[in-house]
């Protein structure tokens, strides 16, 4: 198997939960109150502004020409994304102060990586672009024209979005196919552990989540 496919399998009873999570059911069936739902997009702007700073950092330690290119337009699109998005749904009720717990969590971690081997660094990053297009696939496959969230649902599924996750899959198994077993691991842990941090940040949303401090 690719690298891609051992972490996909190690996630999968994860992502499984993720397509159970309250959150995402509501929000396929258009029924996720509006409120839960600008807090979380809330909290991503804030994700995403260091999400783009993370793609930018593992774009300067990659050594091929096109892996950088690559990951600098992530970043780019990254940025235009969020603006899109967050100025339909966001512009009424302004943005967040700060971040959330869990947001503040899943952020560490992907900066703390820059420390780490440039391997494992990419590894922390891809669950957000794979484990958003299939929860977006399977929305889209569930859902109708005339759901409130339609916008947010035709972003991450489609050929576009999956165009640029298949991209990072394909850099991420290069990283792991010149690497040591011991890397690999690391890899797989590391995309594991995101994906976890993926649901927390939905689970975190639906909870509208504040500090208690």
């Amino acid at each position: 198997m690719t690298w891609s496919q051992e972490a996909w399998a190690a996630a999968q009873p994860t992502y499984n939960k993720i397509l159970a999570h309250p959150f995402v059911r509501q929000l396929a069936e258009g029924t996720l109150p509006m409120e839960k739902f600008v807090h979380y997009l809330q909290q991503d702007a804030l994700y995403l502004a260091n999400y783009s700073r993370v793609l930018a950092h593992i774009a300067s330690r990659l050594d091929r020409g096109e892996q950088m290119a690559a990951f600098l337009k992530f970043a780019a699109d990254g940025v235009a994304v969020e603006k899109a998005m967050h100025e339909v749904f966001i512009a009424p009720f302004g943005p967040a102060r700060e971040m959330s717990p869990a947001n503040l969590l899943y952020t560490s971690i992907q900066k703390a990586q820059a420390t780490e081997a440039v391997e494992i660094e990419a590894a922390s990053i891809l669950p957000c672009f794979w484990v958003y297009l299939e929860v977006g696939k399977h929305i889209a496959a569930e859902s109708t024209p005339d759901n409130p969230y339609a916008q947010w649902i035709a972003t991450y599924s489609d050929a576009a979005f999956e165009s640029s996750n298949n991209l990072a899959i394909d850099i991420c198994n290069q990283l792991a196919d010149n690497s040591t077993p011991e890397m690999r691991q690391r890899m797989t842990e590391m995309f594991v552990l995101c994906t976890k941090m993926e649901w927390l940040f939905w689970d975190s949303a639906f909870k509208q989540e504040k500090w208690t401090i």
